[in-house]
């Protein structure tokens, strides 16, 4: 069976594939900072949505990327989480840069959390 790692090495040759993939990094890296805020809190999904008064399933889509959350939603979450939310405007040139950083957990241009 092939991995997707190897898939996705292969298919990032592909200029179509890797313009697709790059204009998703922000999307994962918010879902990145948002399961790195709620695991280092020590929270389950389950436990996170009762502090934010929602359910598991949409902590689970926003965790996925599935759904973008509101303002709202975010600082419910960084409360629930013991963090801060930091909302940050970058200019296009640093948000490239950024983005070739893989290893970030921001959300450039729109929503962060820090503790």
């Amino acid at each position: 069976m092939t991995k997707l790692k190897d898939l996705h090495r292969r298919w990032s040759k592909d200029e179509n594939y890797k313009a697709a993939y790059d204009a998703l990094d922000e999307e994962f890296q918010l879902a990145r900072a948002l399961i790195e805020a709620r695991t280092r809190a020590g929270l389950s999904q389950t436990q996170l949505a009762r502090r934010m008064k929602t359910s598991q399933s949409y902590v689970a889509r926003i965790e996925g990327g599935q759904v973008r959350p509101s303002t709202d939603a975010l600082e419910r979450f960084a409360q629930a989480t013991g963090t801060r939310l930091r909302i940050t405007f970058q200019p296009e040139a640093a948000r490239r840069s950024a983005s070739a950083s893989a290893s970030r957990s921001t959300y450039a241009a729109s929503s962060c959390l820090a503790k």
